[in-house]
Formats: C-alpha cells, structure tokens, sequence
C-alpha cells in the first residue's frame, strides 16, 4: 500500500463490485473518439459492433409465438408448393437442359483439348445438336405430309368400296348412318373442329417454343458449366467441400458418360434399322431408323417401342415383309441387351438392372419421357452417394 493513499480505502482494482472507470470501458464504434473509426465489413463476423445500441433480451418463447412462427412456416411450404406446381413446366426444361449440358460438356472439353476457345468449342457442339436436329425433323415431315395426302386423295375410293359391300351398306341404310353424318356436319361440329385445329396449332406452336427454350438453356449451362459447378461447390462448406467436390464430379462424369452411350447406342439402332429397311424395301427408311433412334433413347421399353411401329409398318407393306421385320428386332435386341450394351454402358454407370427397371418406371409416372431418360443416371447417382456416404456413416455409429 502507498503512504499516499488511505489506509481503509480499497483500490477499485482489488474491488469486483466497483463501477468500471472510463478509460476501461470499451468505446461504441458510432461514438466520436481522438483517432479515426474504421467501419466494419458487411459480413464481418464476431459479436454485435455496437453501432446501433446494445442489443436487447431474447424474446420469450411463448405459445403464441411459437404458435405463430409455425403457421407462418406452414404458409410458407404451401407458397412453395404452389410456386412449384405452377413453374413445373419450366422446370422440367431447365431439368432436359442440365442433362443434355452435362451430356454434352465431355465433347467441349475435347474440343477445347484439341486447342479450340471456349466459346469456340460450344458453338461446334450446339452446331452439330442443332443438326441433327433438323435432320430428324426433314427426315419425319415429309413422310407424314405425304402419307396424309394420299389418304386424304383415296378417301372417296375407299367409301365407294364400302358402299359396294352389301353388308355394309345394308348397316348404312338400318342405322341411318348418312343422315346422322349430314346432321352432325353443322355449325356447331364446325366450331368444334376450328377449335381442334387451333388447339393443333397451339401445340405446334407449343413445342417450338418448348424446344428452343431448351436450346438456349442447353447454350448457357454449357457457356458457364465451370463457373456454375464451382459455386455449386462454393456453398458447401469448407470442411466438407474437397470431398463433396470428388464425388460430385464422379457423378457428373458418370451422368455425361451414360448420355454419351445411350447416344451412340441410339445411333447404332437407327442406322441398323436404316440398312434393314433398305433391304426389305420398306417405305420412307430414313424416317422409321429416326423413329427407332429417338425411341431407343427411353431404357428399358424405348427399344420396343420402335421395333413395334417399325413391325407395324411392314405388316401395312406386306405379310412376309412385317415377319422380316419382327425377326429382325428380335435377333437385334439380343445383341444390343447381352453384347452391345454390356460393353457401352456398365463401364459408364454399373446399375443393378432390377433398380434401372423401377427407375424407368418411376421416372415415366413421374415426368413421362423425360422421366425415362433421367431414370437411369439419377440412380447412378444415388447408389455413389449411398455406397460413399450413407453406407459408411451407418457403419461408423
């Protein structure tokens, strides 16, 4: 103790009640002080800075403030799911879009390998897509306009044979049938067909739009796929972000390799076709081995599907001809199930063929064809997932 200071007086040190003296008290940063007062970032992390006041005490948990806090998450879940159904259109697209860029971006890093730009190299694939595209379309249009045509030209002929038929034409006279078509051939009928035809129209229309919307979708997820998968990655955090970076891009060279495949699959399949049909002599080749191609795209039923109208076709041209047809897509999917396929597709992405075959169904009842074609590298990417992730963690606990 200093002789200069009392003897039953205690230093406001050694005291833990007594009141702090002003150079201890720390400075709120809006106050005005001798030196310069930096202010702090936007996202500067710590505790409060002060500049607004003290802050006050947590609000009590009451009932009615949780009661509250519940019904506004519950409206907000339903604003979401009305959201969702309404953008469910748009959705489905931007969905077609993400796939096909994930497809398609393995051939702009080879472009872009071989010493092309970026933009460069997008152009040349979204060139070659557009294509084959319009080739697709030439090689369908015309077929169907001519087919429709001569329909249309032999209609008259086919009722006059109908009318020679005395069975038939004795089901006409009974019935009625003249009158009741001369009846239903009013304004109101006329009305109704103007309106199919619009309707027709809107759906062409519709589809145009659909898939031009997807086309420059497509163009922007590949322009910025390395900047989009790093902010993907970029949200997660850092911790965790090296290996959900490594298993992110397995997923995603799983998904493109399995685009690629089913591609070349579907290329083999159209092109088989297209020498058949030239052989046997079926009408319009180019446009069935088309049809055979876009269909083989679906797993698991795209295959007999196209193999069906195809049959369907020869059958129409003549017997021996649509038997030709049936043994052919017979034989031909056999090789494409045990050879072709096997060696394409299990090296891209191993699925079990029980999970493959429920995904295709799941994905049909959900998105349609779209569902289909994103069934197979979906469960891809959730077996990865469940063996790397789930799979470990429960072994772990």
């Amino acid at each position: 103790m200093s002789q200069d200071e009392p003897s039953g007086t205690a230093r406001p040190d050694d005291d833990p009640l007594a009141a702090p003296r002003p150079e201890d008290e720390p400075k709120a940063s809006g106050t005005r002080t001798d030196g310069p007062v930096s202010d702090p970032t936007e996202f500067e992390v710590g505790g409060p800075s002060g500049r607004f006041g003290t802050p006050g005490r947590p609000l009590r948990r009451s009932s009615f403030l949780v009661g509250f806090t519940g019904a506004l998450g519950v409206l907000l879940a339903y604003a979401v799911f009305l959201g969702l159904r309404n953008a469910a259109g748009i959705l489905v697209l931007v969905i077609i879009a993400l796939f096909l860029a994930i497809g398609l971006h393995p051939a702009v890093v080879r472009l872009r390998g071989w010493g092309l730009p970026h933009g460069l190299a997008v152009a040349v694939v979204t060139l070659t897509v557009v294509l084959l595209i319009i080739g697709g379309v030439l090689a369908l249009v015309p077929p169907v306009v001519t087919q429709s045509g001569q329909f249309v030209q032999q209609l008259p002929s086919y009722v006059d044979e109908l009318r020679r038929n005395p069975t038939v034409n004795d089901l006409v006279v009974r019935y009625d049938v003249m009158e009741r078509v001369r009846s239903a051939a009013n304004a109101d009928t006329i009305g109704r067909a103007l309106g199919g035809v619009l309707g027709g129209a809107q759906l062409i229309f519709g589809t145009i739009f659909r898939a031009l919307t997807v086309l420059v979708l497509t163009i922007y997820f590949l322009a910025y796929f390395d900047k989009l998968r790093a902010l993907g990655y970029a949200l997660v955090p850092r911790s965790r972000r090296e290996r959900v970076q490594l298993i992110g891009d397995e997923i995603l060279t799983r998904v493109g390799a399995y685009m690629v495949g089913a591609l070349s699959i579907a290329v083999l399949a159209g092109a088989s076709t297209f020498v058949f049909a030239l052989v046997v002599g079926l009408p319009y080749p180019f446009a069935l081995a088309v049809v055979v191609a876009v269909t083989d795209l679906i797993p698991q039923i795209g295959a007999t599907l196209g193999a069906v109208v195809v049959t369907l076709v020869g059958l129409a041209t003549d017997l021996p001809v649509g038997i030709a047809c049936l043994v052919f897509f017979l034989l031909y999917q056999q090789v494409e199930n045990y050879l072709i396929y096997p060696k394409i597709m299990r090296r891209a992405v191993s699925v079990n063929e029980v999970a493959a075959l429920l995904a295709a169904l799941l994905g049909v009842s959900l998105l349609g064809v779209v569902g289909a074609l994103i069934a197979i590298p979906t469960v891809a990417a959730l077996q990865l997932i469940l063996r790397e992730v789930v799979l470990p963690r429960q072994e772990s606990r």
